[in-house]
């Protein structure tokens, strides 16, 4: 069935962000990509973030603003991806889990990572060739002022 809006926090600390590698079990593929997930009836935007975070990866984190509000890639059970900016309260980051049966059934969270936001030559190849997560990255980078839009012209 398909969800409204997939929240996700982009938690930034020291100039670095966090992101989780999920791991399919059925293919062993992995991919690295940005903690998030859907809301729970009742559940506001901000509340719904923190609680992703902290299962995904064990981090209490502060919601600071909503950075980004697009359309959810093709293919995707969202219709929108709304990211928002996080900052470390507390705890130590490591994978978390993923409480819905269906898909804890389907991958695992298996490492988590941070990765310079200002120099993303030191990120690893696997994320580079990722069609999703990198131009999200860079997207990130661009609402944070991490680069600049090339002049027009």
């Amino acid at each position: 069935m398909p969800r409204y809006a997939r929240y996700q926090g982009a938690i930034v600390h020291d100039n670095r962000i966090l992101l989780i590698q999920q791991t399919e079990f059925a293919s062993g593929e992995s991919y690295w990509l940005i903690p998030g997930g859907g809301i729970e009836p009742g559940e506001s935007e901000a509340a719904c973030v923190a609680r992703e975070m902290w299962e995904e990866t064990n981090l209490r984190v502060r919601v600071e603003r909503l950075l980004l509000d697009e359309p959810a890639p093709p293919g995707s059970i969202y219709q929108r991806c709304k990211t928002y900016l996080c900052r470390v309260d507390s705890g130590e980051a490591s994978p978390g889990y993923e409480p819905e049966a269906d898909a804890a059934a389907t991958y695992a969270i298996t490492a988590v990572g941070w990765f310079e936001l200002g120099d993303p030559t030191g990120w690893p190849p696997l994320l580079c060739a990722d069609a999703i997560t990198f131009p999200l990255l860079q997207r990130i980078q661009l609402a944070l002022g991490y680069v600049e839009l090339p002049a027009l012209g």
